[in-house]
């Protein structure tokens, strides 16, 4: 079997189109056709079914598909391997983060990170935690930066930042010269904040819930930047991490302490369970554990 027409019918099932997966590859449609037909001749076995009008695969489709994905995985992996052995210190990083945790640490990351291995390769690609931890599944990334708890059956996870979350509000909110808030007292405001898919939306909004009240929100953006510019103008309140504090204009927005109860932040290295970890990508974890530890 050509490792060519797995990967290529591959990708026809996951784009459910002969013309995505093409553009995708970027190949002409025929010849993605033809290495299709190519494998269902030599396995004597149909794996798509055309007669439909979107296209679905067979049962023994359905079979190729699960099984050929595990079969590139761990071809992916011996290659890694071997590259590796060969070239130490050397290799490619591709790694997930969400836009905040990105802006908030893997500057300073990547460029001590690029100091010690000059000759690793790094693309940092920005995503929400949902979509990372998918590009982590299915072997996309090497690793990712996301939001604590994940499914820890399906992946293994290194802690590496754990901090108390803040309420922003412009310097002549009512609230700006609080010490600390409790969080039920926020029942009446209106709230800018991150899309529903985002973690960090996600945990605002069921801590809210939690303490008894269901957070008006007036503004959403998938934009920390955006939201950010909102409470400056005053149109409503955010929570974010701290260490967003220090980032932001103090003498417009004011952080405030939340208590009863304390919301804290949690993100942390996730890899995909059983994946062989590269030189360069156990390397970056090394590198980010020593700062936590440092």
């Amino acid at each position: 079997m050509d490792t060519k027409q797995l990967y290529y019918f591959i990708e026809v099932a996951k784009q459910k189109s002969f013309t995505g997966a093409a553009q995708a590859l970027c190949l002409s449609q025929p010849t993605i056709s033809k290495m299709v037909r190519n494998l269902e001749d030599e396995l004597e076995v149909e794996l798509i079914d055309r007669s439909a009008k979107k296209i679905e695969l067979t049962v023994a489709g359905e079979i190729v598909y699960e099984e050929g994905k595990k079969i590139l995985e761990k071809i992916d992996d011996l290659s890694s391997l071997l590259d590796d052995m060969m070239n130490l210190k050397k290799g490619k990083l591709k790694i997930g983060v969400p836009p905040l945790i990105g802006f908030l640490f893997f500057p300073k990351i990547i460029k001590g990170f690029q100091d010690l291995y000059p000759n690793i390769s790094i693309q940092l690609v920005e995503n929400s935690a949902l979509k990372i931890k998918e590009a982590v599944q299915e072997g996309i990334l090497d690793l990712g930066v996301a939001a604590i708890p994940v499914e820890e059956d399906e992946f293994d996870v290194i802690p590496i930042v754990e901090e108390e979350m803040v309420l922003f509000v412009h310097s002549s909110h009512p609230l700006a010269n609080r010490d600390q808030i409790s969080l039920l007292e926020l029942k009446d405001e209106s709230f800018v904040h991150f899309q529903d898919d985002s973690t960090l939306y996600q945990q605002v909004m069921q801590e809210c819930i939690n303490a008894g009240f269901r957070p008006h929100v007036t503004y959403q953006s998938i934009y920390w930047d955006f939201i950010t510019e909102m409470v400056k103008q005053n149109l409503g309140v955010s929570i974010f991490p701290q260490s967003l504090a220090i980032r932001v204009d103090q003498d417009i927005i004011k952080a405030i302490p939340i208590v009863n109860p304390t919301i804290i932040w949690k993100i942390g290295i996730i890899l995909k369970k059983d994946k062989y970890v590269s030189f360069a990508a156990r390397e970056m974890v090394s590198y980010i554990c020593s700062l936590k530890d440092g």
